[in-house]
C-alpha cells in the first residue's frame, strides 16, 4: 500500500512540476532547459530605447527575471523581493553578477521599463551600478524566442497574462544553470545560483514551487484563485491513483 501511495504521489508531483500541459507540451509553466544556451542573437530594447543583442549583455553571471511590467499580480512582489535580495547579498551587482529583467508583453515600451528601473533601484538601500540591474522590452518574435529557449511559458488572459514565477540563473556563455521558483528568494539561494552560473555548473532543481498569477476580477475588485490550473493537476494525480488501484494492481495480482 505504501508503494501505491508513493507512486501516486510521484505521478501527481510530476504533473505539477511540468506546469499545465496540453498534448504533451507545457502551455503555462516552466519546462527546465538546464544546460541549454539562450539565443544570443535575440534583440531587445533596453530602458534607454537602445536595441541590443542578448549576447552583448550576457558578459557575467546573470539572474534572468521574466515578468511583465503592468502585472497586477505576482510580478511586483517578485521584483520588490529582488531588491531585498540585492541588499542582503554580499555580491556586487555589475561586478560579480547582473540582473536582467525582461518583459514578455510585447506591447510594453522602453519608457515603462525605465520607470520600473527607477522604481526598483530607488528601493535599494545600497547604491549599485545602474548597469548591474537592467530592464528590457522587445517585440513578440524576439521575446518569444527568448522565453521558449528558457522554457518559460505563459498565456494571454484578457488584458493580463497567466504565467509562472521564477528566476533563472544563466552563465556568462548564456547557458541556463539553475531555476529558482516562487515570489520570495533566499539571498543564499540566489548567491549559490550565481556561483553555479559563474562556474557553468548545472543541476536538477530539487524543489519546485510554482506560483501562477491570480486573475483579477474587475467586477468584484479582487483577485480570484485560478482554479482551472490547480484542478488540472489534481485530475492528473487522481487519474494516476485510479489507474494504479483499479487497473495496474489487479493485472499484476492476476499474473501472480
Amino acid at each position: 500500500m505504501k508503494k501505491i501511495i508513493l507512486l501516486a504521489f510521484l505521478f501527481f508531483a510530476a504533473g505539477i512540476s511540468r506546469g499545465i500541459a496540453s498534448q504533451g507540451k507545457v502551455e503555462i509553466g516552466v519546462d527546465e532547459k538546464l544546460g541549454q544556451t539562450l539565443p544570443g542573437d535575440v534583440e531587445l530594447y533596453d530602458e534607454s530605447g537602445n536595441l541590443t543583442r542578448l549576447n552583448a549583455v550576457l558578459n557575467k553571471p546573470t539572474i534572468l527575471v521574466l515578468v511583465y511590467y503592468r502585472c497586477p499580480g505576482v510580478c511586483t512582489p517578485l521584483l520588490t523581493d529582488m531588491t531585498k535580495v540585492v541588499d542582503q547579498m554580499d555580491l556586487v551587482p555589475g561586478k560579480d553578477y547582473q540582473i536582467l529583467t525582461v518583459s514578455f508583453d510585447p506591447t510594453e515600451t522602453p519608457d515603462l521599463a525605465a520607470d520600473k528601473k527607477d522604481t526598483y533601484l530607488g528601493e535599494l538601500r545600497k547604491t549599485i551600478d545602474p548597469n548591474g540591474w537592467r530592464f528590457f522590452t522587445g517585440d513578440s518574435a524576439n521575446v518569444r524566442r527568448l522565453t521558449d529557449a528558457a522554457g518559460f511559458y505563459y498565456k494571454k488572459d484578457g488584458t493580463n497574462w497567466i504565467h509562472p514565477t521564477s528566476v533563472i540563473a544563466v552563465s556568462p556563455r548564456g547557458e541556463i544553470t539553475r531555476y529558482l521558483y516562487g515570489i520570495h528568494q533566499l539571498p543564499l539561494d540566489v548567491k549559490l545560483a550565481v556561483m553555479e552560473a559563474s562556474a557553468g555548473r548545472t543541476g536538477p532543481t530539487i524543489a519546485k514551487v510554482m506560483n501562477f498569477c491570480y486573475a483579477y476580477d474587475p467586477e468584484g475588485k479582487h483577485y480570484t484563485f485560478n482554479f482551472v490550473h490547480v484542478a488540472g493537476s489534481l485530475v492528473l494525480g487522481l487519474t494516476a491513483v485510479f489507474m494504479l488501484i483499479f487497473i495496474v494492481i489487479p493485472k499484476w495480482k492476476a499474473k501472480r
